[in-house]
């Protein structure tokens, strides 16, 4: 009976998860097809869970000049994006150049990030693009797709225990691949759509869009041409630099009328 039983218990699983990709299918902010199969309210108690126990690890700045600039960079875009969450910032204390957001709401910056983006506007370049992997439902999309490739796996009740691989992979699907030493890439059509979003979120809060350019030819010379392992390791350095100044037009429309509105962020 246990073959048969077995057998069984497969094939419920195959045609439950068959079931919920035909009905959980979405579309992401520039009209990507993408897999929901969790609800936003735990895709956000994952989220704050992993901020929660990220803060525990690594120790916030003690410089509260420098973590109101942060704030002050953050708040202006945030303000202008659409969310369900009131967000928290956390500058934390450490040289790792380095940067994330989590669905709930939650930012991280690592003081290491601000040797390389040099000004407010550059900054904003880097915290538009992790908030725009929150706000295109993009761990909600990689947790539904490992959640449907590894049949009846509870990966939403991992992230509550102790260390384990499988912990590491939601940590890592969530946004925090970098952070906890898995590197799991944003796909290219992920990464392409959180840099043309960051970029027009950063200009409607009146931050100049030409600066996500400088952004990268920085992290180019820091990084030998290649990415920082926060930002994946795609699209190509050259490519990311050419995709967004074919998106520049539209960001300086966005940029020009936020500056008509009286929005001129002065973050120091």
């Amino acid at each position: 009976m246990r073959p048969f039983l077995s057998r069984n218990k497969g094939i419920f699983w195959i045609w439950t998860i068959a079931v919920l990709v035909l009905v959980s299918c979405a579309t992401s902010p520039t009209g990507q097809r993408q897999l929901k199969l969790f609800p936003d309210s735990e895709i956000a108690r994952m989220g704050i869970t992993a901020y929660d126990e990220m803060k525990q690890k690594t120790p916030a700045s003690s410089d509260p000049g420098t973590t109101a600039y942060v704030n002050c960079v953050a708040d202006a875009i945030t303000r202008e994006v659409p969310s369900r969450s009131k967000w928290e910032l956390t500058l934390f204390d450490d040289e790792a150049v380095n940067a994330f957001a989590l669905p709930g709401g939650k930012i991280g910056v690592y003081t290491g990030l601000l040797k390389v983006a040099n000004d407010q506007n550059q900054l904003a370049a880097v915290i538009g693009h992790e908030i725009a992997h929150v706000i295109a439902d993009h761990g909600n999309a990689r947790i539904s797709a490992a959640f449907a490739a590894q049949s009846g796996m509870q990966l939403a009740q991992m992230i509550a225990g102790t260390a384990s691989p499988e912990k590491a992979q939601l940590l890592g699907l969530l946004g925090l691949g970098a952070q906890i030493g898995i590197l799991l890439p944003y796909g290219r059509g992920q990464e392409g759509e959180a840099d043309i979003l960051g970029l027009q979120y950063m200009a409607k809060a009146g931050f100049n869009p030409m600066a996500s350019i400088l952004l990268w030819q920085n992290m180019g010379k820091k990084s030998g041409g290649q990415p920082p392992e926060f930002l994946s390791t795609h699209p190509a350095h050259q490519t990311r630099i050419n995709d967004l100044k074919n998106a520049m037009p539209k960001a300086q429309q966005l940029f020009n009328q936020a500056r008509s509105q009286g929005k001129i962020p002065q973050c120091r």
